[in-house]
């Protein structure tokens, strides 16, 4: 009998601000699969992008992470530590002809429609001055959703030859995430909502390597008052430093998972034992409408 693959999900922030509300989400919706699975779940801190980096906030959720009981198994990946690793991969795709130099301006983008038109893709530019593109020849144009089903894809979206290594020098989001992910050997990727529309161009990048797809589950995203979505850019409040448990039971109810009416007379350990127990992915709502309960839940 072939023993069946160990189930390995992970949370992977970025560190360019504390956790709120809405990331709390994201990270105990993946914890809870991972334990109702008795899987490994991890940690990777994504500081790949200095620019929007706040000095210290890598730290702080690690901090935040420990205080809510969310424990991870072995080391924290940090993206800044893997560079050989995307430039590996970079030159792998390049030498196998899946990728080449562009030079075009965001600017001439805009004026085509917003969607890259292959421009560069025959001309044999070199390095200077360019950015690094995809070859685009295995477009997923949907994908199985965990918990939406079916999800179709922006089919100009899903065709795009799409960068992958800027023209500043830094790696591109959807490059480095598919490396790191192969690397930890991720089974299942539990994630908000807010990053269904790049999970084609991930998809695709894994099969250009070859590497077996993740299986992928989108949560709702937590919104504010005017019905956005909870983010560092929107001034999320942070996650409070004092008892974590009425947070955690306010994204329970968020998941609309069990909540039992005893919770406070359990320690924060046991409560997220009883929450891994009675977990059922099954029951989180596709969409939440703005709710202030929620909007508010860190206050």
């Amino acid at each position: 009998m072939i023993a069946s693959q160990p189930y390995i999900g992970r949370f992977a922030p970025s560190p360019s601000g504390e956790l709120h509300f809405g990331s709390l989400i994201a990270a105990l919706g993946s914890y809870l699969q991972a334990r109702a699975q008795r899987g490994i779940w991890r940690v990777r801190i994504e500081d790949i992008d200095p620019p929007r980096e706040v000095p210290g906030a890598a730290n702080t959720i690690l901090r935040q992470l420990e205080q809510y009981g969310l424990h991870w198994d072995g080391e924290v990946l940090w993206q800044s530590q893997r560079h050989e690793a995307y430039r590996a991969a970079l030159a792998y795709l390049h030498q196998h002809g899946k990728s080449y130099y562009c030079t075009c301006t965001r600017s001439r983008i805009q004026q085509i429609g917003g969607y890259y038109d292959g421009h560069c893709r025959t001309l044999g530019h070199g390095p200077a001055n360019a950015a690094v593109r995809l070859f685009q020849q295995q477009p997923v144009l949907h994908f199985h959703d965990l918990l939406r089903g079916e999800v179709e894809a922006n089919a100009a979206l899903a065709r795009e030859d799409f960068i992958i290594h800027r023209r500043d020098g830094l790696f591109a989001y959807n490059l480095a995430v598919v490396v790191d992910d192969h690397f930890q050997g991720v089974t299942e990727i539990v994630r908000g909502a807010d990053l269904i529309e790049p999970t084609v161009r991930q998809m695709a990048l894994y099969h250009q390597f070859g590497w077996p797809v993740p299986r992928y589950l989108h949560l709702p995203l937590a919104r504010n008052a005017d019905g956005n979505k909870l983010s560092k850019q929107n001034h999320a409040p942070a996650l409070p430093s004092g008892d974590p448990r009425p947070i955690i039971i306010n994204a329970l109810h968020f998941l609309n998972q069990r909540v039992t009416k005893e919770w406070q007379d359990l320690s924060l350990d046991d409560l997220l034992a009883r929450a891994v127990a009675h977990w059922r992915p099954e029951d989180i709502p596709v969409d939440i409408p703005t709710n202030p309960a929620f909007s508010n839940a860190p206050l």
